[in-house]
């Protein structure tokens, strides 16, 4: 039997990472997205490639409206763990920050992941093992001025992690939270040499995370090894917040 991962931010250089993590153990893979179709179809190319026992499913919802979960739970059959990688950042004093951004962060990080969460537990149940992460941040953690609407979308995924796990540990499923540092994506680009030195003196290990540091910790959740833990919060941040 094929065990089948669905990874939401399929097209992001994280989820990228990830897909490519999961998919070299053995995972088949939904490979969610929803504006960069180019780079999910050259990812589900190569996947195809160098797997061809495995199966590799594109699936397209915008979780910005109200109905993206029912969107994706329609295009998804077996299931044995869930991903939420995808995401939506905002810049900006509170008070310069529009109420529709307030609702698009809402609805991107909380209410569509809780919502297609309920939508898909019944086919995580049918597992005897199965696998809810969500990839928060370490702002849901510390906080960040500037980005306060973020912060506090990401600490609501914390605080849901923490609840729902509870609420399905009797059916098998385990549901965990990595909460990353700085990961040297094309997000932070916008950062200039001075900033980047700045924000690596705060770091004790001195240096950027990379997409992989996070693919691997995701592997080693859905490997079956970590099955003693969760309702967790995993900071990967290289000591930045501990």
């Amino acid at each position: 039997m094929k065990k089948f991962a669905l990874v939401c931010g399929a097209s992001g250089e994280i989820g990228q990472s990830i897909c490519r993590k999961l998919a070299e153990d053995g995972w088949s893979l939904y490979l969610h997205y929803n504006a960069n179709v180019e780079k999910v179809q050259e990812l589900l190319e190569q996947l195809a490639v160098r797997y061809p026992k495995q199966e590799f499913l594109i699936v397209h919802a915008d979780f910005s409206l109200d109905d993206g979960a029912q969107t994706l739970a329609s295009q998804i059959y077996s299931l044995q763990a869930i991903l939420f990688a995808n995401g939506h950042a905002y810049y900006g004093l509170l008070e310069d920050t529009p109420v529709n951004e307030m609702v698009k962060l809402w609805k991107v990080h909380v209410q569509n992941p809780m919502h297609a969460t309920a939508l898909l537990a019944s086919k995580l149940r049918a597992n005897p093992s199965s696998y809810i992460l969500l990839i928060g941040s370490i702002w849901g953690d510390a906080g960040a001025a500037g980005e306060v609407v973020y912060s506090a979308v990401k600490g609501a995924q914390h605080s849901f992690v923490k609840a729902y796990a509870q609420e399905v540990a009797y059916n098998g499923i385990r549901v965990n939270c990595i909460a990353p540092g700085i990961i040297d994506t094309n997000m932070n680009a916008m950062l200039n040499d001075q900033e980047r030195a700045d924000i690596v003196e705060q770091i004790p290990l001195q240096a950027f995370g990379k997409p992989d540091d996070i693919a691997n910790m995701v592997a080693f959740l859905f490997s079956g090894q970590a099955d003693y833990m969760t309702g967790q919060i995993l900071r990967v941040n290289g000591g930045w917040y501990i």
